[in-house]
């Protein structure tokens, strides 16, 4: 463990000590503060060793070790009897401060006895009164022994809450947990959440809260119905607690509210992410209440039949939900019993039964963006066979699920999907016996149906090597079974997954065309040479050529093979509608429908869709109308009708849950909802169907695009202000286990991390925020291939440090992104930033951060002169307008008010006079009002700072920016106030 340099001399010692007040509580903190006390107690001082010993007591007692924070703060008492004149008035402040964290720890330690408990509370009573401090603090802590043991609290309450406040009182904040607590147990809910309300709120606030009252707070909330404000505070509240030990019990009652809301899933999610606090908790009490919390949500899991999924718990071995329950069960048993035996009361097992035995208070209340059940989070397995339909009889006899098999897939139903995982589940066995029937043909055929089969749903997700490979296995055991028919179109399929393998380097695109139209003119050939297809064999290889063809031209868009598509489509329509079969009549419309999509006509495009669906409905197969509605959708979204798109893919997705996972592609038609619902301004929900979509993508196993998609539902939530939802999200990503092992695409993994970055800096965690651009910063200094990438996101870290007054490393981080910028230009993100990093320099530092914030204007001064020399248009305002007006805000802060004035008038010359549409009147505007105070208020020339106010107002009413003037208007009163 890193431990800090032995300092030399005091002042070396007090900067030790200000490094490690820096840093997070736990072990590396605590054993810093160790070494600093052994290095204070060298000094001749003991100034020096009160302040090491004051912050070795903060560390054990916020890194949950309260057998150790008594121990030094009798040092502390020692020392301030034997020599007060050391403790000034903030050390003689902290020194009896501290008294309640030393009863806090010793209530925490069940060896301690109760009798040791009172005689501390009544050393404190003698210490307050002698040095006059009033006893509301003392009666605070005698309430909470009370309460910890299981006394009737009444009397004690009123003691400690009738009295005033004083300046040694707990914080508001924690007040409050404790009077809402006393009337929860009491079981009023509502007057307990009345008096949390300023706390939950956010307006009171310290160390513990109100992360402490929020974890309280949520069964309350949930049993007065509100849910939705529980939701909240759990997700906000649970990310101030997570793998903190000191905060060990507020985790385990955010597990045990994610047991009672049908939310198991989550909460073993949770559990493994705080797997630390088995190990890192030396807090008895703190123990038992997260033990307490784990134990609810296990047995709740364990209760719905889920016993054996793995569950995280003690180092060194594997646990199983089951497993671990029994292992925590008796743990907590134990502890509670302890403590009841100290106290002489049953207090801490009586508390424990009535969290066991608490009753879901919801069935499945929606937590995070992405709920998972229990199955979800089951360990991958073999992909189960799909669950027939229902209303899908399978036989029970092995001969006629074979053919019943054979024609449902010659009909290309759904329900062919469940016969053939039957078959192949009975196949796999070792007692198969194949059918002695002349009808079913041999065994190496069903061998090669089967084949087929995968073969087709590898190309369905995608995967066109696989694909072809396993067609061309299926077609050389096709021909062992003497059907060239079948053989003949495994061959046909083959070709065409070999053409769609994508292809590479810069003429890709025309590699690819190529190998479509050879692997036409290849079908065409193989059609040709094979003899005595059945009618549904040769309509299969007509819509293979068709689709070659229109492959190539959704490639290429080339208008002149749009008539060879029609030609295919016509063909295979006409021998579809000759030989009546429906599936293949619908694909041939389909297509023709979509020929026209891509040739540029959508007129006729919706009508020969609307000919279809009027057809389907007619006479079907059913099964299409959920693709073909989805394609009618994003048709409508070609003609800009977002109303008449949505309610296709509405209806699209309503009909395919009667089918099949596998029959609609439900991924697509959520992802074009959520199109639809953004452009009708409907976010909320457009963010629903995103995580839907990605959900069916995670079924069907492609990962990669389900990331990509929860990457988009998660900067949506961020752009809506959803924060928590964001970070949780990701945080549920991220804890995945192909992402903690590097296995998926780590630029996605970044994306994740740096959408989950800004959703901590709009939550205004900067701390946080900071550290995980500082670490994406250094790592996307390695993408030699995006250095744009690298350009931004060290340009955003650059303008969290200059937030957090760390100018220094904001110019170094800046400069990074100067050097990424030279290589893959970021002009008007680079600009913002520096222009950002100067006005939180001079900002903060007045006159003496004016040049640090004028480097930066400069900066961004040569980044507006290689822009113009680009011809690059900036979407925002233009760089040159924006870097002088900068120019006059720097200049404000720093005090050289000339020279604001100067380039707030270049600015407004920029800018130009506002028109009636113009949309940066109010930048106008502002520009405007900065000009007239710093002439009228800090140059003090009222008179022509008026005159500027005026005509203003007067030019933004004519053009109707009302709005606008209201601050001109402010000021100019202001201006004639102080004439």
């Amino acid at each position: 463990m890193p431990t800090a340099p032995h300092p030399q001399n005091t002042d070396e010692l007090f900067q030790a000590l200000r490094e490690n007040d820096g840093r997070p509580y736990g072990r590396t903190r605590t054993v810093t503060a160790e070494e600093l006390v052994d290095a204070a107690e060298q000094f001749a001082e003991s100034v020096p060793l009160v302040h090491a010993l004051f912050e070795l007591q903060e560390a054990y007692t916020y890194g949950s070790e309260p057998r150790k924070s008594p121990v030094v703060f009798a040092r502390l008492l020692t020392l301030f009897d034997e020599q007060p004149d050391v403790f000034d008035e903030r050390l003689r402040h902290m020194l009896f401060w501290r008294f309640k964290w030393v009863a806090n720890a010793l209530r925490a330690l069940p060896e301690i006895p109760l009798a040791s408990l009172h005689q501390w509370t009544k050393e404190m009573r003698d210490r307050y009164e002698k040095a006059d401090l009033g006893l509301q603090p003392y009666y605070g802590q005698a309430y909470q022994l009370a309460a910890h043991v299981g006394e009737d609290t009444t009397l004690a309450y009123e003691l400690w809450a009738g009295r005033s406040r004083t300046r040694f009182s707990d914080c508001e904040a924690c007040e409050i947990c404790e009077r809402a607590q006393y009337h929860l147990t009491a079981g009023d809910d509502e007057r307990a959440l009345s008096a949390w309300e300023p706390v939950l709120a956010g307006k009171e606030s310290c160390q513990e809260e109100p992360a402490r009252s929020v974890s309280y707070a949520l069964l309350p909330l949930l049993r007065t119905g509100r849910t939705d404000r529980a939701r909240e505070l759990h997700l906000a509240g649970y990310r101030s607690c997570r793998r903190n030990a000191s905060m060990s019990q507020e985790v385990g009652r955010h597990l045990e509210f994610c047991a009672l809301t049908g939310n198991e899933a989550r909460g073993l999610e949770l559990l493994a992410e705080n797997r630390n606090l088995f190990e890192e908790v030396d807090s008895p009490l703190d123990l038992l209440g997260f033990l307490t919390g784990v134990e609810v949500l296990l047995q709740r899991v364990e209760l719905l039949g889920h016993g054996e999924l793995p569950a995280a718990g003690y180092a060194g071995r594997t646990w199983t939900v089951a497993g671990l329950r029994a292992e925590v069960r008796g743990r907590a048993d134990d502890l509670a019993a302890r403590f009841d035996a100290r106290n002489g009361t049953t207090a801490h097992t009586d508390r424990r039964r009535a969290r066991l035995e608490s009753a879901p208070l919801r069935e499945a209340l929606e937590l995070t963006l992405r709920s998972r059940s229990l199955d979800d989070v089951a360990p991958a397995a073999p992909v189960a066979a799909p669950a027939a339909r229902a209303g899908a009889a399978v036989p029970d006899t092995l001969s006629e699920l074979i053919l019943q098999a054979r024609t449902l897939d010659e009909q290309g139903h759904p329900d062919a999907h469940a016969c053939w995982a039957r078959l192949r589940t009975l196949m796999a066995a070792r007692d198969y016996t194949h059918p002695d029937d002349p009808a079913v043909g041999p065994l190496v055929q069903l061998r090669a149906d089967l084949l087929a089969e995968e073969a087709n749903r590898a190309g369905e997700k995608d995967e066109f090597t696989d694909a072809a490979a396993l067609h061309e296995e299926a077609a050389a055991l096709y021909d062992d079974a003497g059907e060239p028919g079948h053989a003949a179109l495994s061959r046909a399929c083959a070709l065409l997954a070999i053409a769609e393998i994508p292809a590479e380097g810069a003429d890709g695109a025309e590699a690819k065309a190529a190998a479509l139209i050879a692997a036409h003119a290849s079908l065409v050939r193989l059609h040709d040479e094979t003899p005595g297809l059945a009618p549904y064999q040769e309509a299969r290889l007509l819509r293979l050529r068709v689709t070659a063809l229109a492959l190539r031209l959704q490639n290429s868009g080339s208008e002149e093979q749009v008539a060879p598509v029609f030609a295919e489509v016509d063909q295979l329509h006409a021998f579809a509608t000759r030989h009546d079969i429906a599936g293949q009549i619908s694909g041939a419309l389909l297509l023709r429908a979509s020929t026209y999509a891509l040739s540029g006509d959508l007129p006729a495009a919706v009508t020969e869709i609307d000919a279809l669906l009027d057809r389907l409905k007619a006479h079907g197969p059913a099964w299409h109308l959920p693709r073909t509605l989805g394609l009618r959708g994003r048709f409508q979204f070609g003609l800009r009708d977002a109303q008449a798109a949505y309610a296709d893919l509405a209806e699209g997705l309503r009909l395919a849950a009667d089918w099949p996972a596998e029959t609609v592609d439900t991924t697509r038609l959520h992802g074009d909802l959520a199109e639809a619902c953004m452009h009708l301004g409907r976010p909320d929900e457009a963010l629903r169907h995103l995580t839907r979509s990605a959900e069916a993508d995670l079924r069907r196993g492609s990962r990669t695009d389900a990331f990509c998609t929860y990457s988009n539902a998660a900067r949506l939530s961020l752009d809506l202000g959803r924060v928590e939802d964001c970070i949780a999200l990701i945080d549920s990503l991220l804890a995945e286990p192909d992402v903690a092992a590097g296995e998926l695409d780590n630029r996605l993994v970044a994306q994740l991390r740096l959408t989950r970055a800004r959703a901590l800096h709009a939550g205004e965690d900067l701390k946080a925020a900071t550290a995980e651009f500082v670490t994406l910063a250094g790592e996307s200094s390695g993408w030699d291939d995006d250095m744009g990438s690298h350009a931004m996101i060290a340009a955003e870290t650059a303008v969290l440090l200059g937030e957090s007054g760390e100018f220094g490393r904001a110019r170094e981080v800046a400069d990074q992104a100067l050097a990424a910028h030279a290589q893959a230009p970021r002009y008007e993100q680079l600009s913002n930033c520096l222009r950002e990093l100067a006005r939180l320099q001079a900002q903060q530092q007045g006159s003496d951060g004016l040049a640090g914030a004028l480097a930066f204007l400069a900066d961004a001064g040569r980044i507006a002169d290689e822009a113009r020399a680009a011809e690059y248009e900036a979407q925002g305002r233009a760089l040159e307008t924006a870097l002088a007006y900068e120019h006059g805000r720097v200049n404000a802060y720093a005090g050289e008010y000339e020279d604001a004035l100067a380039a707030l008038e270049k600015a407004l010359a920029l800018f130009g006079e506002p028109g009636r549409e113009d949309e940066g009147a109010g930048e106008w505007a502002e520009c405007v009002r900065l000009a007239g105070a710093v002439e009228g208020l800090y140059l003090e020339r009222p008179a022509p700072a008026l005159t500027r106010l005026d005509a203003a107002v007067s030019r933004l009413t004519a053009l109707g920016h009302t709005e606008e003037t209201e601050p001109l208007i402010s000021l100019a009163a202001r201006l004639r106030d102080e004439e």
